[in-house]
């Protein structure tokens, strides 16, 4: 139930339309009306004398508010109980009205009506009734409009039900003459009308109507108008004292009887609450509320019962009626008659050829228009006589006439066809690639002759298809003869010419055959025809299985032909060709269809060809659909095949000829046939199948399952074939099958929602059910899975968008006026969408099926080809009457009969498929019903239903073991959210996934998980919420395409997104992205930055919206500097956006500019607890970062505006306040004209007294700031008497030295020092040197800063305290920035040398900030002098860049020992300090390459985030330009990092955990640029280092330092990340070269010193027979297990424990370098075979990068090498490990033999040849031990080698005599 508001804007005095519960109201008059023109409105209307302007006004609204200008509503009823207001909320109206409003209240009535259900809608005469709108000033009436009907499906009959449903209500706002009327009547009435309260609170009210919802709320109360009826009676209006809730009472059950009774509605009027009228005036002014309400019971016939899937259209179908009546032929000529006309005119046509041969082989005539003589002197048919005899035959053979001629003359014709295709037979004309104009001239004379040729052939077949049965006419040799001219056409004419393109070799060729184009195209044509001619020929007569293997391989050839893509590369036209290839492919599907057995070679022969197509042939999808777009020729033929082989053999012959056999064997007397013609069926009616329904239904399912099943059978061999193939190929592999396997299902997705491609479906079914199996196998490898995924994911995605497509039709279906079968049709989709449509509703006779068919039917004189899916789809229909008629509800006495019904017909329509259009007719059906129709049957398959098991998969596939399969699940559902986002919807698992994938170990996976997050945003926008924390989350990604794509989704966020939390996250993220290590992330960082900072604000705007727009920008840039250390990146970023080489740089100008202007309004505002809230603190910040960009930006008006906070900044006690406002003074003022001197003059008597107080940080700008004023104004006494002043109290301090200083006089001297330092530092002071003079009578010097230095350098000596040395050194250092001359001093120098030998952390800390500070400023000297280098020319006698080159230079080289030490000491901030000093020297080189290098890179490995990446970029840039420096270096590298991480970081292990990362992956980082050949040296190099001597190895240490090295080199060889496979077979054989050499060897020494094995030393055990072997294995096994523990844990008393421990020690190594090469193996899936390892790959194979094998984790080879270890720890271990280092050596595990009985299983799971296993160049042993290891450096070929039984070894070496029954299985192996 809804209620109705009108609202009556008072304050406006505009009436808006009613809306629905609590509506918007109305715009106000503000909006639309300027303020002005309405108060000079209402000015004019107080005026007595109206104008022109006022009655134009008043006309103008009084026409808006006509009934045809307001909306009107029509509602369903329902019970929907309210709460009313109190009757206090109905006042007057006209009170509070301003003048034009009251004016048009008193001149306009107007009437809301909604009538009831049976009532007029006119209005009664009576003018105290509801009357419609009288306008006055207006001539003509509104008149009332009729009660319009919504129009609502499926169920239209319920519309009338509805509206007799409906509560009438009036709103009557009377006008002032109707007020006046009613007052006297009210006077006389009043007493009389009111009921007693309790009366009308407990009477029952069966509507809802709110006052508050009528919106009429007048200050005076209402007077009620009562309505005055005409007959019988006037009905008193009663009062409603505010009701409570008036409700329906509930409707009679449905089985109640009708109960008829008159409509009488009730009327209900508001009156006034009791109590005497406040004034006459109020009386007067009355309103009217009128509701009409129905009566409470409900008439059944009423209402209309809706079915929940409404029926068929009754009138679609019907029989046809085969009386007298009906004339198929016409009403002109019966069948009869036309069959003789046309037999006349053939038989007059033959005549006239026949007389022309006569008096031609007579020689009465030397030509003829219909025969003519041979070369040969034969006579033949022109091309006109064939044309003609052909159209007369076809039309004679279609009319049934054809019988009737004479055998005679039809062999005349094909004897006068006879020589035209012998003379065609023997021209040669196969076109040649080389041939020039010549020859293709004399090819052109021939084509008339071959023309004729083709004609003649097809006269001479078109004879043999008319049915005749007379022998003479099926001349085999005549056969054969028009079949090789067609051959010989094919094969030389017609696919070369398909093959000459307009460039390349056959260009020549093209330009001359394109001369002849129309002489050619009639030749295409011709073979067209006969094509199609042979395709009817192969149905029609029992062709030899040489014809028909014939046309199989010259249709096969036309459908791999490559046609030409455009018409201008085509000699003849595309088209041309393309219906030769539908010619070849309806013969093929003939071929396929007339012979059972042999359809699964011609399948496989298609299947197999495709191999040999290139790329670009394969992905040709030159078949154009009906319905738009086109597939590949390949697949329309292989949905063809399927369809046809749905359709029934005609083998009625067959049967019928053998059974007469079998009849005349089995009785030779009886002769009859009787028993052969006995019928198959026993239904033979269709009121038989509607009795027998059973029976029907059971004879059909035989008859469809045999036929089906063929089909099914078919393509699951298509589908297998393909598929098996594309598991073993890849896409870029030199097989096609996987790229074809994509084609296909493609197209086959193409084709599923059109009804000319029925088996598209089937197809893709058994497609989805094989790639659920490789999903769902746990041994299926990751490529394999990968591709079902994303093949299930293209299905998906396309039943996703047929579900969403079909609603859409069926929306636009159920709303239009469409025909009755289109509205069944989209209530039946809908229902189908639901799941709410039984199996049986879609197999009725008159359903999507029949529909279909009756579609294809009439198209099939347009396409011929379409009889294959007829068949296909007649066939399915018949297979699901079974199930249909199994899962039927009980009958309800038609529903089994009608199925047996539909079962006969189906069974007739396979039979025979021309039954349906013989026995039955249909309405029309248009393409869209058809397609419609098709969609109902798809929605039903088993495809489309498994669209939710297809989604289950991707989500289970989202959290497997496999990251490329997790990836590729990812991309497989932003495949179906394209087409279905709905699944997003909800509590959807999907977005649980997928954000859990965002967080994935594998940075593929995280890269898809992202896109797909862009994806779900932005088809559902409310998960943005949800899903930006995880966005800006991958800001840090490891990987750097996952940040890129983070960073990009980011930015679109911001710009969508309108929240400043959210912008203020992203904008802090991106600000952070600036200090990455990518370069490629840095700069897409700045652009973004600038675009969602900057670039919005281009455009010069002074609207409202854009300065608010602008100044919520500012808050939010305030907002973001507070988060973290973004100050210092926001500081550079503007720096970049700003500088004169940014491309937008004048437009970054203007609106920083905006920005800053805007900025400065904020600078009061006082600290707030809001955070979004912008503080003048922040403000002050950001101004500060735009002051150090660029202090153009800044006004001095505006900088005048921070004059109160620099008063304040000796006594503020907000630092960063003070900071800020000095640093912008410090920017700024040097662009300040000296003409504000007294602004300048006051602002430095504020800072000059703070000097005294302040901080070191702040007195750095201060000082700074004083010294700019100072030299604005011209006068730099007062600086320079405070510096003077400062430095003569040093001095005066310096004479307490010797004594010692007090606390108090050392906190003087510290801020004496920093003045002085500070004055060094930004003061140029030699123009005074007076004045200094004048405190240092004894100072002889020119130079002011020297004096400094020498007056401080006492107080740095070493005989000081460090509180005093480091104050003297800082300001020494200060003094030295600006002065760098003094760096060279010898006092400077000596002071230096000796802080640097005490090691003392906080003195060298003083020293190294100076040096950072000199080297950045002459860094960024020496830029802006190669900048200016083009203008200025550079002084010559300055060696480098800058004036002080040669002071950096020899301070670098006095004091870079002391810095590189300072680098590796420590991982701290002093660190860091060396480290930039470091990378300044590097970047200016200072000094050599090699100096830097190995510092640099054992600072990669460093932990430290800042100092690893300093290193880098520092190294990058050294690597580029003196890459062959460093390549010498990286031993010393090697050593140093390893060092530099045991003693200084403390783990020498060579990689870091969760992940595993190599420590010197920085450095493989940068060898990555690299080329291969400098890769393999670095490789080699690495792998060298572990090359050791035994005898050599220090083991005093618990872990010798040699075998600490190794295992940190060993550890960062697993984990490196290679850039190409070679470098990774380079490691592998090098560690494997290493394992056979050195490892050999130790080996050996093993053996013998430790085991005290002997090679002369027999073995303990002599060969034993065969049943005494078998005894021993358990005894040995036992007492192996209590005995081997202890005789191989004991050291021999004569070997010394110092060289058992050199002995394990290098066996631990090699151990090592052994699970690094079996790891890497393993994971990049390197074969382990000896063979594999020597044989080179391809060059282009080993520049690919190598692929990882998911699943493999390096925590096995972590703890392997850790244990590895231990092996040290005790003589017990050492013993352990050197026989498990032996065993190693000896015996190769990763080769074993199979079990006796199982097969050879290669890597694919195929069986394995014996040949294959015979390449091996090292026999394999028998027992699972594996096989002997052969050194690489063993000389001599193969050898043989002996396999061992299963007894456990002895131990020592074996004995090299072995048993002769070895001897012989050996030999005898290696003989097979």
């Amino acid at each position: 139930m809804a209620s109705i508001n009108l609202n009556a804007n008072i304050s406006q005095g505009i009436l808006n339309n009613p809306t629905i519960n609590a509506g918007s109201f109305g715009l106000s008059l503000a909006g639309r009306v300027s303020r002005e023109d309405y108060d000079a409105l209402n000015a004019e209307s107080e005026q007595s004398n109206q104008t022109k302007r006022v009655e134009g006004s008043l006309e103008y609204v009084q026409n808006l508010l006509k009934a045809e200008k307001i909306s009107t509503f029509k509602f369903k009823t329902a019970p929907n109980p309210a709460a009313a207001p109190s009757s206090a909320s109905v006042n007057r109206f006209a009170e509070g009205l301003s003048p034009f409003a009251k004016l048009l209240y008193e001149n306009t009535a107007i009437s809301f009506e909604h009538p009831p259900p049976g009532t007029s809608t006119s209005f009664p005469s009576d003018a105290q009734t509801m009357a419609p709108v009288t306008i006055k000033k207006s001539p003509s009436r509104r008149k009332s409009e009729g009660l319009k009907v919504a129009k609502h499906n499926p169920a239209l009959a319920n519309a009338a039900a509805l509206a007799h449903n409906k509560a009438r209500i009036e709103v009557h706002i009377p006008s002032q003459r109707q007020r006046e009327m009613a007052t006297g009547m009210l006077a006389t009435q009043q007493t009389n009308i009111l009921p007693p309260p309790s009366a009308v609170r407990t009477q029952p009210q069966p509507q809802t109507v709110s006052l508050a919802d009528l919106m009429v709320t007048p200050k005076p109360p209402a007077v009620a108008v009562p309505k005055i009826e005409t007959p019988p009676a006037v009905e008193p209006a009663r009062p409603i004292l505010p009701p409570k809730q008036v409700s329906l009472p509930p409707p009679p059950p449905v089985n109640a009887p009708k109960v008829e009774r008159p409509v009488t509605p009730r009327t209900v009027s508001v009156p006034p609450p009791q109590g005497p009228p406040s004034s006459a005036a109020s009386s007067q002014k009355q309103v009217e509320i009128r509701i009409e309400l129905p009566k409470a019971t409900f008439n059944r016939d009423e209402f209309a019962v809706v079915p929940d899937s409404p029926d068929a259209p009754a009138d679609l179908s019907s029989k046809r009626d085969h009386g007298a009546g009906n004339d198929p032929l016409g009403d002109d000529l019966n069948q009869r008659e036309r069959a003789n006309i046309l037999f006349l005119e053939l038989r007059r046509c033959l005549q006239e050829i026949f007389t022309a041969e006569d008096h031609l082989s007579s020689q009465q005539i030397h030509s003829s228009p219909f025969v003519f003589l041979t070369a040969e002197q034969e006579p033949t048919m022109t091309s006109g006589a064939h044309d003609k005899v052909q159209r007369l035959l076809k039309r004679a053979i279609d009319a049934g006439c054809f019988g009737q001629i004479p055998v005679d003359g039809l062999t005349r014709i094909q004897h006068l066809s006879e020589g035209s295709l012998k003379h065609a037979d023997s021209l040669d004309f196969r076109i040649n690639e080389d041939w020039g104009e010549t020859e293709v001239t004399l090819w052109a004379q021939q084509i008339p002759d071959i023309d004729r040729g083709l004609k003649a052939a097809r006269t001479a077949l078109r004879i043999m298809c008319g049915g005749r049965e007379e022998k003479n006419l099926y001349s085999e040799d005549l056969m054969q003869l028009g079949l090789g001219l067609f051959r010989n056409v094919m094969e030389g004419i017609v696919i070369p010419i398909a093959e000459v393109r307009s460039t390349g070799l056959t260009a020549n060729l093209f330009r001359h055959l394109s001369a002849y184009k129309k002489m050619i195209t009639p030749l295409f044509a011709s073979s067209h025809k006969l094509f199609a001619l042979l395709s009817d020929l192969i149905t029609s007569i029992d062709l030899s299985d040489t014809v028909v293997n014939t046309l199989e391989f010259l249709s096969s050839r036309l459908m791999f032909v490559e046609n030409a893509y455009t018409e201008k590369d085509s000699v003849v036209g595309v088209s041309k060709f393309d219906g030769l290839r539908l010619g070849a492919m309806h013969m093929l599907s003939q071929i396929f269809l007339m012979n059972p057995a042999q359809r699964e070679g011609i399948l496989s022969e298609i299947l197999t060809s495709l191999e040999k197509l290139p790329v670009g042939k394969q992905k040709a999808r030159q078949f154009k659909l009906a319905g738009g777009g086109s597939i590949q020729p390949i697949s329309a033929l292989i949905m063809r095949l399927i369809q046809a082989s749905a359709g029934k053999v005609d083998d009625s012959k067959d049967e019928f000829r053998s059974k007469i056999m079998q009849t005349i064997e089995d009785n030779p007397a009886a002769g009859s046939a009787q028993s052969a013609r006995m019928p198959r069926f026993t239904i033979r009616t269709e009121d038989h199948g509607a009795i027998e329904h059973e029976i029907a239904v059971e004879e059909l399912r035989n008859l469809a399952k045999n036929i089906f099943d063929g089909a099914y059978r078919y393509a699951h061999y298509v589908v297998n074939f393909i598929v098996k193939r594309a598991l073993k190929s890849t896409k870029t592999g030199d097989t096609p099958y996987r790229n074809l396997l994509d084609l296909f299902v493609e197209d086959f997705t193409t084709c599923l929602d059109s009804p000319d491609w029925p088996a598209a479906e089937l197809l893709l079914r058994l497609t989805m059910y094989l790639m659920f199996q490789q999903v769902d196998g746990e041994k299926n490898s990751a490529p394999a899975r990968n591709m079902a995924l994303e093949l299930l994911g293209v299905m998906a995605a396309s039943i996703s968008k047929l579900r969403s497509h079909v609603r859409k039709i069926a929306s636009n279906f159920e709303g239009s006026d469409s025909d009755e079968l289109g509205r069944w049709l989209a209530d039946l989709s809908l229902s189908v969408l639901e799941g709410n449509m039984s199996l049986e509703k879609i197999v009725r006779w008159d359903g999507p099926y029949r529909i279909m068919l009756e579609f294809l039917q009439d198209r099939l004189n347009e396409d011929e080809h379409l009889q294959s899916s007829i068949s296909y789809l007649v066939t399915d229909w018949g297979s699901q009457i079974g199930p249909a008629y199994d899962y039927a509800e009980e009958d309800d006495g038609e529903r089994f009969p009608e199925l047996g019904r539909t079962a006969y017909r189906l069974r007739n329509m396979i039979e025979d498929p021309k039954w349906l259009s013989r026995e039955w007719r249909f309405k029309a059906v248009s393409p869209g019903h058809a397609k419609l129709s098709h969609a109902v049957l798809l929605l039903r398959s088993n495809f489309c239903t498994a669209f939710r098991s297809i989604l289950n998969v991707l989500m289970g596939s989202m959290t497997t073991d496999q990251a490329t399969v997790r990836s590729r699940s990812l991309k497989s559902v932003n495949q179906v959210l394209e087409t279905d986002p709905t699944i997003l919807d909800g509590d959807s698992v999907f977005v649980d996934l997928i954000l859990q994938c965002s967080s994935d170990p594998s940075p593929q996976v995280r890269d898809s998980a992202l896109g797909l997050i862009g994806k779900c945003i932005s088809m559902r926008p409310k998960l943005e919420e949800k899903m930006t924390p995880t966005v800006i989350q991958r800001f840090i990604d490891s990987g750097v395409g996952v940040r890129k794509r983070a960073m990009k989704l980011a930015k679109d966020i911001y710009l969508g997104n309108q929240s400043k939390s959210v912008r203020s996250t992203i904008a802090n993220g991106l600000l952070h992205r600036m200090q990455d290590p990518d370069e490629g992330v840095r700069e897409l960082a700045r652009q973004m930055i600038e675009e969602i900072w900057i670039s919005p604000f281009y455009k010069d705007d002074d609207s409202v919206a854009f300065k608010q727009s602008l100044t919520d920008h500012v808050a939010l840039m305030v907002q973001t500097a507070k988060q973290g250390n973004t100050a210092l990146i926001l500081d550079k970023v503007f720096q970049t956006i700003l500088a004169p080489e940014s491309k937008f740089c004048e437009a970054n100008t203007r609106v920083c500019t905006k920005l800053v202007a805007n900025m400065f309004d904020l600078v009061d505002n006082p600290e707030s607890n809001d955070s979004s809230a912008p503080s003048g603190k922040d403000a002050l910040q950001v101004l500060m970062i735009f002051a150090k960009a660029d202090p153009k930006l800044f006004t001095f008006e505006q900088i005048r505006l921070l004059k109160p906070h620099i008063a304040s900044v000796s006594t503020s006690e907000d630092l960063a306040v003070s900071r800020a406002v000095v640093v912008i003074y410090r920017r700024v003022l040097p662009q300040v004209s000296s003409v504000h001197s007294q602004f300048l003059t006051e602002i430095r008597t504020y800072l000059m007294p703070a000097t005294a107080k302040i901080t070191r940080t702040l007195l750095d700008d201060v000082m700074a700031c004083i010294w700019i004023i100072s030299g604005l104004l011209h006068n730099t006494e007062a600086v320079a008497r405070l510096i003077s002043s400062s430095l003569a109290g040093i001095q005066k301090i310096r004479g307490f030295l010797a004594r010692g200083l007090d606390q108090k006089t050392i906190r003087q001297f510290d801020r004496y020092s920093l003045i002085v330092g500070m004055g060094g530092k930004h003061c140029q002071l030699d123009g005074h040197d007076d004045l200094f003079k004048g405190k240092f009578p004894n100072w002889k010097g020119d130079s002011v800063s020297k004096l400094m230095v020498d007056v401080l350098c006492p107080f740095a000596q070493p005989s000081q305290a460090v509180d005093i040395r480091r104050p003297a050194l800082d300001a020494i250092g200060l003094i030295c920035q600006a002065n760098p001359r003094n760096f060279v001093t010898e006092n400077v120098i000596k002071v230096f040398e000796q802080v640097f030998k005490e090691q003392t952390v906080v003195l060298e800390s003083m020293i190294l900030r100076s040096f950072r500070e000199f080297l950045f400023t002459e860094e960024q000297r020496s830029n802006q002098s190669s900048a200016a280098a083009v203008k200025e020319k550079k002084d010559l006698k300055v060696m480098g860049s800058t004036s002080f080159d040669d002071v950096a230079s020899a301070t670098t080289q006095r004091f870079l020992t002391a810095i590189t030490r300072i680098t590796l000491a420590t991982i701290d901030d002093h660190a860091f300090l060396a480290v930039e000093i470091l990378a300044s020297i590097n970047r200016q080189g200072l000094v050599h390459p090699k100096e830097t290098g190995v510092t640099l890179i054992t600072l990669e490995t460093c932990p430290v985030t800042r100092i690893s990446e300093l290193a880098y970029h520092e190294h990058r840039a050294l690597h580029e330009k003196y890459e062959s420096v460093l390549e010498r270096e990286y031993t010393k590298a090697f050593q140093s990092a390893f060092q530099y991480q045991r003693d200084i970081v403390g783990n020498c292990r060579g990689a870091t955990e969760a992940p595993f990362t190599s420590k010197l992956h920085l450095l493989v980082d940068i060898l990555k640029i690299s080329k291969s050949r400098n890769r393999l040296k670095f490789l080699d190099k690495i792998v060298a280092q572990l090359e050791f001597e035994p005898s050599e190895l220090d083991v005093s240490q618990p872990l010798p330092s040699h075998v600490a090295y190794c295992r940190f080199l060993i550890e960062n060889i697993a984990f490196f990340e290679y850039v190409a496979v070679g470098d990774l077979q380079t490691v592998i054989l090098s560690l494997e070269k290493l394992a056979t050499g050195t490892g050999a060897s130790i080996a050996q020494t093993i053996e013998s010193e430790v085991f005290q094995v002997r090679i002369d030393q027999e073995t303990a055990t002599q060969p034993q027979p065969e049943h005494q072997q078998q005894e021993q294995p358990q005894q040995q096994q036992q007492a192996g297990e209590g005995e081997a523990s202890t005789s191989t844990t004991l050291v021999p008393a004569s070997l010394d424990l110092s060289r058992l421990r050199q002995l394990t020690a290098g066996s631990v190594i090699i151990s090592a370098a052994w699970e690094v090469r079996s790891y890497l193996r393993r994971l990049y899936n390197l074969n382990p075979t000896r063979r594999d390892a020597k044989t080179k790959g391809p060059p282009k194979d080993l520049t690919k990068p190598p692929v990882k094998v998911q699943g493999i984790t390096g925590d096995k080879f972590w703890d392997d090498v850790a244990t590895l270890m231990t092996s040290l720890d005790s003589s017990e271990r050492m013993m352990q490990q050197c026989k498990a280092f032996v065993d190693l050596m000896n015996v190769d595990s990763e080769v074993k033999i199979a079990d006796e009985g199982e097969e050879d299983i290669d890597a694919d799971g195929e069986p394995q040849t014996p040949e294959a296993a015979d390449d091996d160049d090292d026999e394999v042993a028998m027992d699972g031990r594996g096989r002997k290891r052969k050194a690489l450096n063993t000389p001599g070929g193969k050898k043989k080698r002996v396999r061992s039984n299963s007894q456990p070894r002895p131990r020592g070496r074996p004995k090299k005599v072995q048993a002769p029954e070895t001897m012989e299985v050996d030999m005898g192996h290696d003989a097979f």
